[in-house]
């Protein structure tokens, strides 16, 4: 795995070209507030562990989206990146690479 890196937005913007899943992992609340990074989902920090170990179809019908690999290229972000480093970490502890 990597070591945590940082992206400026200019490089978020160009993987998510490639097909990178990008998870948000603000509360609701702040998405509401403070906007949705399009092509990004929503899974907040507390609900990140149970949601990488769902059933793919499950994680579907709940986040509308498909469910990552754990090989598959993902980004999280949050509000200042304490949590988006938390759930690396997550990710990371369950075998995603």
């Amino acid at each position: 795995a990597a070591a945590e890196p940082n992206l400026s937005y200019q490089e978020l913007k160009d993987l998510k070209k490639a097909n990178v899943l990008h998870i948000d992992v603000r509360e609701r609340w702040e998405i509401d507030r403070f906007g949705k990074i399009p092509e990004s989902i929503n899974i907040p920090l507390g609900e990140l562990m149970e949601a990488l170990q769902m059933d793919p179809t499950e994680f579907k019908e709940q986040y509308n989206q498909k469910m990552p690999s754990k090989s598959d290229p993902v980004v999280f972000s949050c509000l200042a990146g304490t949590r988006s480093k938390q759930a690396l970490g997550f990710a990371t502890s369950l075998g995603f690479s």
